[in-house]
């Protein structure tokens, strides 16, 4: 079975049960995961160089904004220089990662992050529409990940206006409540010499379990780690 690593934890969101309900998805297409909240021993985890995959499923930064003070000492999250050498040993190694949902909000110290990401959380800019029906289509560029999947809706959040990088192609795209406009949902990156998938969607189980994304996210796992090109 593949190996993956996913990071979990933070503000607002039931991680641990959609986290479970992630690593049980990805079981069914012959992938074991290690499931920690502790991103400092997932971090060490990752040194052995023991797995084919790292999901980053999480909602852990700096937190320097005034309004999230109170929640600083539990959450505010700082990533090593040591934990960003073995991120970049992973992609090194022609491993992959999948980020997920508020990955793009995850570790603002590190601009790395965001380059293989390919976009990040502009505070005060970037925005979702509240939880709720989410329009869900396919921009036809053509890739395994997506496959003939048709448009379709699914209860999520709506992540809008983030910081994208220039240049990336979007598989899917996204709309939510009164917005007339699409927003790119998904898309992959080869960069450091490993692939990284990041899916915008994933607020929780529902949205995991939805049959179409469900089956997105799985292939993304399976492109990311390299078995499926």
């Amino acid at each position: 079975m593949l190996q993956n690593l996913i990071l979990t934890g933070g503000l607002y969101h039931p991680f641990d049960d959609s986290a479970a309900t992630l690593a049980e998805i990805l079981e069914e297409v012959g992938v074991s995961s290690v499931v920690t909240s502790d991103l400092d021993h997932g971090f060490d985890l990752l040194k052995s160089g023991a797995f084919d995959l790292l999901t980053v499923y999480a909602l852990r930064w700096t937190m320097p904004q005034e309004k999230f003070k109170d929640a600083r000492e539990a959450w505010a999250y700082q990533v090593s220089e040591q934990s960003r050498s073995s991120v970049a040993k992973h992609l090194r190694a022609g491993k992959g990662i999948l980020a997920l949902h508020t990955a793009a909000i995850c570790f603002d110290d590190w601009p790395e992050w965001r380059e293989a990401v390919g976009a990040g959380w502009q505070w005060g800019h970037s925005f979702h529409p509240p939880l709720g029906e989410v329009h869900v289509q396919p921009t036809h560029k053509p890739h395994p990940i997506v496959g003939n999947t048709a448009a379709f809706s699914l209860i999520d959040e709506a992540y809008t206006l983030m910081d994208t990088l220039p240049g990336l192609q979007p598989l899917l795209e996204i709309r939510a409540g009164t917005q007339s406009s699409y927003s790119p949902c998904l898309w992959t990156r080869e960069t450091g010499g490993g692939r990284v998938v990041y899916d915008a969607l994933g607020h929780d189980s529902t949205s995991f379990l939805q049959t179409d994304h469900k089956g997105i996210v799985q292939r993304s796992c399976l492109w990311a780690s390299g078995r499926l090109s």
